[in-house]
């Protein structure tokens, strides 16, 4: 094939996107015109939200996702038992603010949180290309969130959503409707994906951070890597990807130990080829636990390999029936529970012995200074010795001397 043939070809098959993607936007308006919204549609839009109203006869299919091309079927996890049914339920709607303002609201409900947020990832990449917002931002709407200059998406549970301000260059409204929204799904785990958490430095990269269950994410943030065709995604497989600086880094996550033993015998084999026939291949490779992972456009394979390294697996084991190894974790449990309360009791038992000799030697000496000071009076400053009071000058406490009945000279006298 000649460079004009090529180029031909090339022209003919933009131009049958095109004509696919008209015929998919024509056919989605008179499917609506056609046929009203489902039950399950009316219901994931609700009709009046403080200040926020809504026409079922606004509800329509996802043209506005679709022209965008975020609809693509290798985006979401394939399905081997319903390979004919859709993976997500899905429509948008425009709700009227009090001011008068125009909100575009998509909603997407799929089958699985990390679906939902492989989406969120997806549709934020593709916000974040577009001039108008480069400046996105962290969000708290929902589970997760980024807020544009003007939109938000976020999700809760298997629930995906995007709402823009059609009519004012500003996110206050489409936040606050926002909110409002994410009250009526569902709350599910209400985080993010795991192994979003095992990238190295996972808070900083995860605002740009791209989660896969299919190959079609990983295939449009890291272009022209055959490497990534070989990835199979059938079981349950997941991935994260990531940029740190000029390198890319990709995680994909098996669901057991001989899926990822099988997927990195073929990827291996695939490199090898590559490299054989000088094609794009990983900066470097390697299987950790039951994850592969992938570093692209490093700068050297020594910086690679570095990054590997700080990738951990954690593994997470959940028992179907009972835990064989209950017995042991509870023996383990109640040890150091009981290692624990006697640490405890001794702690409290010591203090409080503390605390008494405290409180005993304070109130001892206060009581023998007291005792002294009685003592004291009793006596003169002269050496110690008693003191005759035979002038009768100096003070005396009356009732401590003898009683005049009872005194020698009149029981002498007596005698």
């Amino acid at each position: 094939m000649g460079v004009p043939d090529f180029i031909c070809f090339k022209r003919r098959k933009s131009l049958s996107k095109i004509l696919a993607l008209m015929l998919l936007i024509l056919s989605a308006s008179a499917l609506a015109q056609a046929h009203p919204p489902s039950a399950d549609v009316v219901k994931m839009f609700p009709l009046d939200l403080r200040g926020f109203h809504t026409d079922p006869l606004s509800m329509r299919p996802l043209v506005t996702l679709a022209k965008e091309g975020l609809l693509q079927a290798d985006y979401f996890a394939s399905d081997a038992n319903q390979t004919n049914a859709s993976p997500f339920l899905g429509a948008e709607a425009e709700y009227l603010t009090e001011n008068g303002n125009r909100l575009l609201v998509e909603i997407v409900r799929l089958r699985s949180d990390s679906e939902a947020y492989s989406f969120l990832t997806v549709t934020a990449r593709k916000m974040r290309e577009e001039e108008r917002s480069q400046n996105m931002r962290l969000g708290n709407v929902g589970t997760a969130s980024f807020i544009g200059p003007r939109s938000i998406v976020f999700f809760c549970d298997t629930t995906f959503a995007r709402i823009t301000n059609e009519t004012a260059g500003n996110s206050d409204e489409v936040v606050a409707l926002g909110h409002l929204l994410a009250e009526t799904f569902g709350k599910g785990e209400d985080d993010v994906p795991v192994l979003v958490k095992h990238l190295p430095d996972w808070q900083a990269t995860q605002p740009t951070a791209i989660y896969a269950v299919n190959v079609g994410p990983l295939r449009d943030a890291i272009p022209d890597q055959p490497i990534l065709s070989e990835l199979n995604f059938e079981g349950g497989t997941e991935a994260v990807s990531a940029n740190y600086g000029q390198s890319q880094l990709v995680i994909v996550e098996f669901t057991t130990p001989q899926i990822s033993i099988d997927n990195d015998q073929r990827i291996l084999a695939k490199i090898q080829e590559l490299k054989n026939q000088g094609q794009s291949a990983p900066s470097a490779y390697r299987r950790v636990g039951n994850y592969s992972v992938f570093v692209f456009n490093a700068s050297d394979e020594k910086t690679a390999n570095e990054l590997i390294d700080q990738v951990k697996y954690q593994q997470v084991v959940q028992w179907l029936g009972e835990d064989p190894h209950l017995y042991e974790k509870l023996q383990r449990y109640f040890a150091n529970t009981s290692a624990g309360v006697l640490l405890a009791v001794m702690e409290s038992s010591g203090l409080s012995l503390l605390v008494c000799l405290g409180l005993g030697a304070l109130l001892g000496g206060l009581l023998f200074r007291h005792r002294r000071a009685q003592q004291s009076a009793s006596y003169s400053d002269a050496g110690g010795t008693v003191r005759l009071n035979l002038d009768e000058l100096t003070g005396t406490d009356s009732q401590k001397l003898l009683d005049s009945r009872t005194s020698p000279d009149s029981n002498s006298r007596a005698s």
